[in-house]
């Protein structure tokens, strides 16, 4: 069994520090990796990034990060990573990484993805350039999503994205902004790559739990939504989910 702790849109700055590192100090005995779904930071600052560094790293177990639309904000995204990786935490963009635990692999993949919708109420490439372009930027961050899954050999895969791949975990959130939560691209490409579990953020109002078409678990684990510094999911168990929760 594989254990692993998820959070998203935990939005730190200098006020944030330490209100989640309590919690995040028991990490290693309740988990064996982080995943952090986007929304590290509250503005995109590199400030605010050394902010979160000092909140998240050092744990004691890997933390494996996308990042969100906060955090693209000042337009400082690259000096942003760069922050955060130094601390030794891992920012995945159409990229991925294996971990090894306990004589297991686990493969993630992240991207920070995009908005568009959702069957029968998506947005088309077609029509204006404008459209198109916001069409094509869906479907490039599903596209390095797929190749990024596909891209590992492992015992468990997960997709780490901070835009929703499903609208099941945005119920709550008002029907008219589903298209700017996230896109059926994302789902499309987790199917094709059987993951075992997606982790997204950014649906402060949506709903923890559903399912891509092909049927692979989905979690909104954005923190407003979980209420709590982190949940604890399980790979290569009878159980996706456990009872095995952070501290608030």
């Amino acid at each position: 069994m594989i254990r692993i702790a998820a959070v998203g849109d935990v939005h730190v700055d200098k006020d944030v520090v330490g209100r989640y590192r309590p919690a995040l100090e028991e990490l290693p005995d309740r988990a064996d990796a982080l995943l952090i779904a986007g929304d590290l930071t509250r503005h995109g600052t590199v400030d605010e990034a050394k902010c979160f560094a000092e909140e998240f790293g050092g744990l004691g177990v890997p933390v494996v990060v996308v990042l969100g639309n906060h955090d693209h904000q000042s337009d400082q995204q690259d000096e942003l990573t760069r922050a955060i990786e130094d601390a030794g935490i891992t920012v995945l963009e159409g990229s991925a990484t294996v971990l090894e635990i306990r004589g297991h692999r686990l493969g993630i993949a992240g991207t920070k993805g995009f908005g568009g919708g959702f069957a029968g109420a998506c947005a088309s490439n077609f029509g204006e350039r404008e459209m198109k372009d916001f069409v094509g930027t869906a479907e490039r961050y599903a596209d390095d999503l797929e190749r990024a899954l596909k891209s590992v050999e492992c015992d468990a895969l997960v997709a780490l994205t901070h835009y929703s791949p499903v609208p099941e975990t945005l119920v709550g959130e008002p029907l008219e902004i589903y298209a700017f939560l996230g896109c059926y691209q994302l789902g499309r490409s987790i199917d094709a790559a059987h993951a075992a579990l997606a982790l997204h953020g950014h649906a402060h109002h949506g709903s923890e739990r559903g399912r891509t078409p092909g049927g692979v678990p989905v979690r909104n684990v954005a923190h407003p939504v979980i209420k709590q510094a982190y949940n604890v999911y399980q790979l290569l168990s009878d159980e996706v989910d456990t009872t095995l929760i952070g501290a608030r």
